[in-house]
């Protein structure tokens, strides 16, 4: 008789000559990449990004000058003139100070800028960790099609046994009978499996971005942190949440300090030329000294409202960060407990193989039933499935803290391909370019973000 390792061995390798010849085998690098390159999630966030890097420019644009060309025509009948009329203008107008305005705008701007990149970072970790967790429950749905496949084989034979065992007068029919239900268990049991695995396909396709082939197993653990302090230490330093909220913080103090400016005046230069084809051409020049003497309190409310909404950014930061810190430890538990199960797992898989090795001797001796046999083999499928889901929840855990702790990105795993520059965009149009060179240097960055 045919032992249970026998079976998997086949059925692991049934499963791999089932797969397309020729194709290569796909890693879990392969798939992280591939994530990385095909997400709309992270194409969408650079996206919002990009038009957080243009209020920098709309501010920098703010404090220069306005040219404006002004066009018009009238026809006017009196009783003793008719005629029509026409006058050009050029006008021109700047502000000259806005007594710190546009500075702090810029500011809080650029700490906006700031903020959008930590989150486009947090963007990416969650795409990473979907990749991971969906090759990783791919590969166990594999393994457990596989696990169900050679059970199913081995209950068929037990079955065969059972009934020319019967035949000649061994065993009763209800031990016939009793092999015969555990098949049709083996059956339903495999085809629920063989439904996962589907919807473990459709998930993959979802989170990489393409259709799963061949799939590599699984490499060796990236390093984490020698000790839970460590790894919570890290986490607070660099998980892009925390860095970003630090940026709104910023934003907010730099809102405090526009909401200050705007109580203050403003001083504008205007020069205008007009040409009205007659005699009269003009010509003015001016500036205009704007202070609002009183508006109601709206001012003051302003700002009683940055200083409101500064609390409100340093109390989120703090509150995120022990979120954070408390989320490395559950992740950090749920390592130590995967690691726990597989040790367990892999005793019980040694316990279960020698029991059912000595009840089917046993069986063939006739000092077991059938029934012996289909539970000594039942309880060993079960270690072998527990098994299979803890080594997955191993390695999901181990990527779920790397997550936490704010190190999945392509950058840290060293993945090896070129990541989007944030950068790059905001150099072009941080000056607020209109045209020329600039205009030609945006549209090359442009053009390389959409390939």
């Amino acid at each position: 008789m045919i032992s249970l390792g026998t079976w998997l061995r086949v059925g692991v390798l049934g499963v791999a000559l089932a797969l397309p010849q020729g194709a290569v085998a796909e890693s879990l690098a392969d798939a992280m990449i591939a994530a990385y390159r095909n997400s709309n999630l992270l194409d969408q966030n650079r996206a919002v990004l990009r038009a957080a890097d243009e209020d920098v420019a709309i501010a920098v644009s703010s404090l220069r000058p306005v040219l404006a060309f002004r066009a018009g025509a009238a026809y006017s009948h009196t009783q003793f003139n008719e005629g029509l009329s026409g006058t050009i203008s050029l006008l021109a107008e700047m502000t000259l100070f806005d007594f710190g305005r546009n500075a702090a705008t810029i500011a809080a701007r650029k700490e906006t800028v700031l903020a959008s990149r930590q989150s486009l970072i947090g963007v990416e970790q969650d795409v990473l960790l979907d990749a991971v967790a969906a090759y990783v429950g791919l590969q166990q749905f594999q393994d457990i099609v596989a696990l169900r496949q050679s059970n199913l084989r081995l209950i068929t034979q037990e079955l065969r046994a059972s009934q020319d065992r019967f035949e000649v007068g061994e065993i009763t029919r209800t031990d016939v009978a009793i092999a015969d239900s555990r098949l049709a268990a083996s059956q339903s049991e495999l085809a629920s499996a063989q439904g996962d695995l589907a919807v473990a396909r459709e998930t993959y396709k979802l989170a990489v971005g393409n259709a799963p082939g061949s799939l590599k197993r699984l490499p060796k653990m990236p390093r984490t942190a020698a000790s839970l302090a460590e790894a919570q230490a890290i986490a607070k330093r660099t998980h892009p949440r925390v860095r970003q909220l630090q940026h709104e913080v910023a934003a907010a103090e730099a809102g405090i300090l526009l909401s200050k400016a705007n109580m203050g005046p403003t001083l504008t230069g205007n020069i205008a030329l007009t040409d009205t084809r007659q005699r009269a051409d003009s010509f003015s020049a001016g500036v205009t000294l704007n202070q609002t003497i009183y508006a109601g309190g709206r001012p003051s409310a302003l700002y009683r409202q940055s200083l409101a909404r500064r609390d409100q950014a340093r109390a989120q930061l703090q509150q995120t960060a022990a979120v954070i810190v408390q989320a490395v430890g559950v992740a950090w538990t749920g390592v130590q407990v995967a690691q726990a199960s597989i040790l367990a797992s892999d005793r019980q898989i040694r316990s279960a193989q020698t029991a059912y090795d000595g009840v089917r001797e046993e069986a063939k001796l006739g000092s077991r039933t059938t029934l012996d046999v289909l539970n000594a083999e039942q309880e060993l499928l079960r270690a072998r499935t527990s098994r299979l889901s803890s080594e997955s929840s191993y390695y999901t855990g181990v990527y779920t803290l790397l997550s936490r702790m704010g190190l999945l990105t392509v950058d840290h795993l060293k993945l090896g391909i070129p990541t989007y520059d944030p950068q790059a965009y905001y150099n072009a149009v941080k000056n607020a370019p209109a045209t020329s060179s600039q205009g030609k240097r945006l549209d090359k960055v442009l053009k390389a973000i959409g390939n």
